[in-house]
């Protein structure tokens, strides 16, 4: 089972934190730029200034649950040169989510912790049939998420090379699962904070 450093802590790769048991799957999604080069932009006097490549990211992370059904996006930030985004993965979506970036104002948006499993409603299945359910489950969960993930890195690279932008994507991206309300409180405050937090980001760089 390889291993590889994320954030200075080892994670799994193959596994993916596979004994999470919950219906549906809540992810903190982090894409960077190929060596951080700010292509979506800047922040000036504590705003981010979009180019043209970030406003397109922007438009295709909103427009993104429309062509995914799965998939919803209740938040997200466009950085300079990358994007962090709360993707949920459920079959179940009625597709009337709410996606909004760290700058709109939240009397607009939905509650997003509402959808995330307490330790007391986790169901922990005992049988062998169950439990192979409950991995077949999270595989296609994460095979939902790397298509949706795939589908919106190509469609903006595509948009680069067809208006001769300067562009390139790190070739991964980094996922970690929302465990819980607490967990996703902070990562909430992380996003919406982000771009005035900008010069102590682990992802910042003149």
């Amino acid at each position: 089972m390889s291993k590889e450093l994320f954030h200075n802590k080892y994670r799994v790769t193959s596994a993916r934190a596979a004994w999470h048991d919950y219906n549906g799957g809540m992810y903190f999604i982090t894409i960077c730029t190929k060596d951080k080069i700010h292509y979506f932009g800047e922040i000036i006097d504590g705003e981010m200034r979009l180019t043209e490549i970030g406003g397109y990211v922007k438009k295709c992370i909103v427009e993104k649950p429309e062509h995914n059904s799965y998939a919803e996006v209740p938040l997200f930030v466009v950085m300079p040169n990358h994007i962090h985004m709360v993707v949920i993965i459920d079959d179940n979506l009625n597709n009337t989510a709410i996606c909004r970036d760290a700058s709109n104002n939240p009397a607009n948006c939905r509650d997003v912790p509402w959808r995330v499993s307490t330790p007391d409603e986790k169901q922990w299945r005992k049988s062998t049939d169950d439990k192979n359910t409950v991995m077949q489950n999270i595989a296609n969960q994460q095979g939902k998420l790397s298509t949706m993930i795939g589908g919106f890195k190509q469609s903006v690279t595509r948009y680069a090379k067809d208006n001769l932008l300067p562009f390139a994507w790190q070739s991964r991206f980094y996922d970690r699962i929302i465990r819980d309300t607490e967990g996703m409180n902070r990562i909430a405050a992380y996003i919406e904070n982000n771009v005035a937090n900008w010069e102590s980001d682990m992802f910042y760089k003149r």
